[in-house]
């Protein structure tokens, strides 16, 4: 037997053991898994509570960057609400202000 035969043969040898292995491993844990701890939502939930309040801490800076801003420019005044900026939709408030077809009337007396 050559050089090549005694290392194919190692070969093969080695991976019909890891097939074994694998199938040996394979029937152990299913018949352990029903018997397993569920698993934790501990850190899906510490994800989505940083996640949460990272966007609340960003959106107060946003915000604060843009009221300085416009205070830069329009010192003394009010300042309009922001438009959001991830919302295409429908924005009836125009420069902080309802518009006029929302306003309510004064009743005349």
């Amino acid at each position: 037997m050559g050089k090549i035969e005694k290392v194919s043969s190692y070969l093969w040898r080695k991976y019909a053991d890891y097939l074994w292995t694998k199938s040996e491993r394979f029937l152990l844990w299913n018949m352990v898994e029903p018997y397993a701890r569920p698993k934790s939502f501990t850190p899906v939930v510490t994800i989505y509570v940083a996640a949460f309040y990272t966007g609340v801490i960003g959106a107060a800076i946003t915000e604060q960057l843009y009221k300085e801003k416009y205070w830069e420019d329009h010192p003394g005044e009010v300042v309009p609400l922001m438009k959001p900026k991830f919302y295409p939709g429908p924005w009836k408030v125009a420069m902080g202000e309802v518009p006029a077809h929302h306003k309510e009337e004064p009743h005349k007396t």
